[in-house]
């Protein structure tokens, strides 16, 4: 059997964002989750030495695993060995270990919905069954210990994610650890999907380790550390999964690549850089909240982090993939439809990516406001 695996339609809108370019138009790209910012300067001055005098190979980085072990210790108060650190060639293969090594095929797992599109094929991909549980402005589109609690039969496990994927949505102290105290109760096992963290605008941001020990943890350097293209990210596993993990990342995907190790234990601890990307993105949610409004978007949802504004269309549209390329041909300002995230709700939905420098999404908003002005003005005639 194949399983059958829906198109991530971003990728789609990407594409004709591209070739548009080629042909000599002006393109603002907000439909992808990736910094425009390269990686911090220290980590590539680093690189460049490592090419110089390094031939390389597979390779797992004891330095870096011991520098993330600390910093679930520093951050989070939590105490991991560095053995429980697996490195891996970014934060979709972490997903993938994660998942293979809780749950055999047939297994319920939850997540969010909307929720990233990765989660539901994933899931499918390895003959899982997935449970998306609508979660719309009365939740904050978020996981509530609520809609765990109504499940029956329980799920084996859950995906969690905060700051989420479209929606920028950071789940309060208070629910997560009742989030926590549902899944102890009820047997459900957590891998909880933590790339955004270091994006908050709400202050910090708890790990899900802090509650439930036995977590798998996914993080990445995409996002906070700007690193999207270098391909690393880890997965934190309990003690007892340390042998099942490494099996399936050495067999799977070896290992990261070897100059990304270099650069990003380098890039870990570029503090000062990294806080100066997080506040231009702070600038660029002002920007938008202020903005889209105007244009007639006033349902979205809270962007307490992350870098993504997640808004309601579903007075201009009831097919969000049509309206998201209407808008890149008309206008050069690249969004990503709802449809990936919530294949039930999502066409009356988009996401827009604002990690992207300040003159560009001031550039994006000029563009946008007459289209929207005159579809505005289209419906209520």
């Amino acid at each position: 059997m194949v399983a059958e695996i829906a198109p991530f339609h971003a990728i789609a809108i990407s594409r004709l964002a591209h070739a548009m370019k080629a042909a000599g138009r002006s393109v603002i790209h907000m439909e992808f989750g990736q910094p425009s910012t390269g990686a911090p300067a220290a980590a590539i001055r680093a690189a460049h030495e490592v090419l110089e005098t390094d031939g390389m190979g597979y390779w797992e980085s004891v330095p870096l695993k011991q520098r993330i072990a600390r910093h679930y210790d520093e951050a989070h108060g939590v105490a991991i060995d560095p053995e429980q650190v697996i490195l891996t060639c970014g934060a979709s293969p972490a997903l993938v270990l994660a998942l293979s090594c809780l749950f055999r095929p047939g297994d319920r797992v939850a997540f969010a919905r909307p929720g990233y599109v990765s989660y539901r094929n994933t899931l499918k991909a390895l003959y899982l069954d997935p449970v998306e549980l609508g979660c719309g402005p009365a939740e904050r589109f978020q996981i509530t210990a609520a809609a765990l609690d109504a499940l029956d039969p329980a799920p084996a496990g859950l995906i969690l994610a905060s700051p989420a994927n479209p929606t920028g949505t950071i789940i309060e102290p208070g629910e997560l650890a009742a989030i926590a105290e549902a899944c102890r109760a009820k047997g459900i096992r957590v891998v909880s999907d933590e790339i955004y963290h270091g994006l908050s605008y709400v202050g910090p941001v708890a790990s899900m380790l802090e509650h439930v020990p036995d977590t798998l943890v996914i993080n990445s350097f995409s996002k906070y550390w700007s690193m999207a293209g270098w391909r690393l990210g880890w997965l934190v596993v309990p003690p007892d999964l340390i042998g099942t993990a490494r099996a399936r990342m050495g067999n799977l995907f070896l290992t990261p690549p070897s100059l990304a190790q270099h650069a990003g234990l380098v890039a870990f601890d570029e503090h000062e850089e990294l806080e100066g990307h997080l506040a231009t993105y702070a600038r660029n949610r002002a920007l938008l909240l202020d903005a889209l409004p105007a244009l007639g978007l006033k349902r979205i949802a809270p962007p307490d982090g992350a870098f993504y504004l997640y808004a309601d269309i579903g007075h201009l549209t009831d097919d969000s993939l049509a309206f998201c390329e209407r808008l890149l041909k008309d206008t050069g300002v690249a969004t990503a439809p709802g449809i990936d995230f919530d294949p039930v709700e999502g066409r009356r939905f988009m996401r827009f990516s604002f990690a992207v420098s300040t003159p560009l999404v001031e550039e994006a908003i000029a563009r946008l406001t007459p289209w929207f002005a005159e579809r505005t003005a289209r419906v209520a005639a």
